[in-house]
């Protein structure tokens, strides 16, 4: 958390230079800040126009920390999971030489060094497609159009949501050329290096994929058809979003919108005009999130499937939680659990305090500042409007959001312990 910070602060300098905006002028430190902040915690949400303040160095700049906030990220996560995977599967060991053996310098090598590859690969495949397009559909210079296919491919494959119009990609709502492969790129992002990797080793033998991968896919694949269908009826006919779209233009933003709800933050339609029903069921999606050890923020598409199989579990009577073949333990239940509790009561706290402070409503609170932990980006437009006190606010939000639930649940992990005795049981009354 310490490295990031510096990074977010290193950025924040830069960006305050004048070289970094259009105009030469300095930038203020609260919104050079804040734009760093969303950058390396990979969010987009801004307060100043991206396309219109900044000059192309402070483009570069941005999208050089979206790449090392993005690549940090699934680093230290993957890091975090192989150090808690290690130490419980040494801990089944006896011996005193197994319980010394340690992450390698080999280890971290190799890992970093695929979590770069694959980084470099979705990247620079979502970079080609969309330079062609842009150059070929939109009468763009190659030189231009490879510019800001590769600024987005970047931005798309981080989860980031900034986006080089200002309009965000409102101007290519029915376009697939350019929705899909961005599309596409959130969604491999999202799901995690640990799934990527396990998928290139065993793609034909899915019955022998880790329960992390199974549970990761099939959370994402209902999440992404739920959402999709839920908001393609929901704005249907509102005038404001997919109303005027011939209905191949509907299923496309209706999906377009769904991926991005899962923390991208890039948006095809004007999520200021969305229904309240639509908001709250984005809420509900930016707060889950992603896959662990991926680009994507929330509290996790795992640790969201976990608690619903305990409750599944629960109804059933049953003693234990079992998913697809395996059992899971107490401890992971009680992470999750914590995880959910403590990323609820940071939401509200924030939402209490910018409903203190603003006179903004409790639909656009509650979207703003889910989408800052979510590092997810979206805006119903009141980012920019909110005292600096707010955007100090959201500045924390989305640093707790996007190293909080994967630091909390390794510390929770590492620092499980045996109990020697147990106290006499009694039960109160729940409910």
């Amino acid at each position: 958390m310490l490295g990031f910070a510096v990074i977010i602060l290193l950025g924040t300098v830069l960006l305050m230079m004048p070289f970094a905006a259009e105009s030469g002028q300095a930038t203020g430190f609260v919104a050079a800040l804040f734009t760093a902040t969303s950058a390396v915690c990979v969010t987009g949400l801004v307060v100043v126009d991206t396309a219109t303040h900044w000059s192309t160095a402070g483009e570069v700049i941005i999208v050089a920390l979206i790449q090392i906030g993005g690549l940090g990220i699934m680093t230290l996560a993957s890091l975090l999971s192989l150090l808690v995977f290690r130490r419980f599967g040494l801990r089944m060991r006896l011996t005193a030489q197994a319980e010394t053996k340690a992450i390698g310098l080999g280890d971290v090598r190799r890992l970093v060094g695929n979590v770069l590859l694959l980084t470099v690969a979705f990247e620079l495949v979502a970079a080609v497609l969309l330079t062609a397009r842009l150059s070929a559909g939109y009468d763009l210079g190659f030189g231009r159009a490879a510019y800001e296919g590769v600024f987005h491919a970047i931005s798309a494959f981080n989860n980031a949501g900034f986006a080089l119009y200002p309009d965000n990609l409102m101007g290519f709502v029915t376009d697939p050329w350019i929705c899909l492969p961005i599309a596409a790129a959130v969604i491999a992002g999202g799901l995690g290096f640990p799934v990527w990797i396990e998928l290139f080793r065993r793609f034909r033998q899915p019955r022998r994929w880790k329960l992390h991968v199974k549970i990761t896919l099939l959370a994402t694949a209902v999440l992404l058809v739920g959402g999709t269908a839920v908001i393609t009826i929901a704005e249907w006919t509102n005038p404001g979003t997919l109303g005027p779209l011939s209905w191949p233009g509907k299923l496309l933003a209706g999906f377009f919108a769904a991926v991005m709800t899962r923390t991208a933050g890039f948006n095809s339609l004007d999520i200021g005009e969305m229904h309240s029903g639509t908001l709250l069921v984005q809420d509900i999606m930016m707060f889950i999130g992603g896959g662990s050890a991926g680009t994507a923020g929330g509290i996790k598409v795992t640790t969201f499937a976990l608690l619903a199989f305990v409750i599944l579990a629960e109804v059933r009577g049953e003693p234990s939680v079992h998913v697809m073949g395996r059992r899971l333990s107490e401890g992971v239940q009680r992470q999750a659990l914590t995880i959910v509790l403590i990323a609820v009561g940071v939401v509200m706290a924030v939402v209490l305090a910018l409903l203190a402070i603003t006179q903004f409503s409790l639909d656009q609170v509650l979207f703003e500042a889910v989408s800052a932990f979510a590092t997810v980006g979206l805006s119903t437009g009141i980012t920019a409007d909110l005292p600096e006190s707010g955007q100090l606010l959201l500045v924390a939000l989305m640093f707790i959001g996007r190293l909080g639930p994967v630091t909390l649940a390794s510390a929770l992990a590492l620092r499980e312990r045996a109990r020697r005795y147990e106290l006499p049981e009694e039960r109160p009354i729940v409910g």
